[in-house]
This record gives C-alpha cells, sequence and structure tokens, in this order.
C-alpha cells in the first residue's frame, strides 16, 4: 500500500464514521469551514482499533526514532494506548505514558500514568489547533528531562495562526521537531478529486484552503 493509499483509505474511514463532515461549520476561531473534523466520534472499540493502525501506519512510514509514546490528557489517552497497541502488533512494543490535568496528591501521586516519561517522547493527540495545548505537553516532557522529538495528528488541517505560518510549522520550527499527521488538507483535496460521493464539496474546500490554509 502506498503513502496516498493508506492516507485516501483514512478519509474514507473518517467519512464513514462520520468524524469528518461536510457542510458549513463555524470553527473557534470565527472561521467558517466546508469541512468539519472531530476524532472524538472515534467512540467504538473497532473505530479505535483502526485508528491505531492508521497511526501506527504514518509513525512507520514517517520513521522517527522514538523510546516511549505520550498521549496528552484527555483525548491523547485512548489515542496514546490504542497506538501502542497498534505498534506492538507490528513488532514495536514500547512504552506509553499520559498526563492528568490535577496532579493526584494520594497512591502514586503526581501528574503521570503509565511508564516513565523518558528518553526520545513521542507525543500522540488528534489535532492541533492554536498549539497551546501541545506546547504544555512539549514542556512538560522537558520538565522531565526527556526530549520531544515528534508530535503525530489524525489530521493537519494546515490552519493558518495569527501571521502566515500555521500553528504545526511553528512548532516545527520553534522545536526542531517534526509533525507527522496521518492525512492533511492538500490529501483531502486530492481524495474529492479522485471522484469521491462528497466532490460536490470540492469547490469550497478549495475556496477555504486558498484564503486560510498554508501549504505543506
Amino acid at each position: 500500500m502506498t503513502m496516498n493509499d493508506y492516507r485516501h483509505e483514512f478519509l474514507a474511514f473518517a467519512i464513514s464514521r462520520g468524524v469528518l463532515r461536510f457542510g458549513e461549520f463555524e470553527l473557534k476561531s470565527g472561521r467558517k469551514s466546508p469541512y468539519f473534523f472531530n476524532a472524538g466520534l472515534f467512540n467504538t472499540g473497532e473505530a479505535l482499533n483502526q485508528l491505531g493502525e492508521f497511526y501506527a501506519r504514518a509513525i512507520l512510514q514517517a520513521d522517527v526514532q522514538f523510546d516511549m509514546l505520550f498521549g496528552p490528557a484527555y483525548k491523547g489517552i485512548p489515542l496514546v494506548a490504542a497506538v501502542s497497541i497498534a505498534l506492538a502488533r507490528q513488532g514495536r512494543d514500547v512504552p506509553w505514558c499520559f498526563n492528568r490535568k490535577e496532579a493526584k496528591s494520594h497512591g502514586e501521586g503526581g501528574n503521570l500514568v503509565g511508564a516513565p516519561l523518558a528518553g526520545r517522547v513521542l507525543i500522540v493527540d488528534d489535532v492541533i489547533t492554536a498549539g497551546t495545548a501541545i506546547r504544555e505537553s512539549l514542556d512538560l516532557i522537558k520538565a522531565h528531562q526527556a526530549s520531544p522529538v515528534g508530535i503525530v495528528v489524525s489530521l493537519n488541517r494546515q490552519e493558518k495562526g495569527q501571521g502566515e505560518r500555521s500553528a504545526i510549522q511553528e512548532i516545527e520550527q520553534q522545536e526542531n521537531i517534526p509533525v507527522i499527521s496521518i492525512a492533511s488538507l492538500d490529501d483531502l483535496l486530492k481524495y474529492l478529486e479522485n471522484g469521491a460521493a462528497e466532490a460536490q464539496y470540492l469547490a469550497a474546500i478549495r475556496s477555504y484552503r486558498e484564503r486560510y490554509a498554508v501549504s505543506t
């Protein structure tokens, strides 16, 4: 399977689950978007199982060197577990952990659950919008004397921030680490151009890309 095939397979999967929808949606930024992606709707065991497999494909394709996985609370928690299982099926058994929003004062205490946060850490999350939450994860990893070596997300919307760069591009340049995505807005356009049933939204998404998105 080529990279193009698995990305398009993922988009078809997301559409079939109602995770990727088309129409008119107002984003938190106030922008009107012709498509919307809600990873929280991968909400069954089989959906999460398949999603973990797509993440594993993207990670293995990127060939990033890492020692463990980290999932930011809250959406990153089920994702990091699913991805670790999928990687183990591929012969790559790695430790993983996640953080709590509030530190626990009893029992084992602290704000981390799972394996010790150490070595080269790959962050697993759903999307990066403004980048605020992912920067908190980067700070947490560094505070434990570990090294963030990459971030993997499900969809790169390629959205511009306040300037001409996207939040993902800013993180990549500031931290000197890659942000890996299963699919991107450019992949979505190619998917629709190839005769998908949702092709009627192609013009609106092209227009949105020209106005609000950056090149990958």
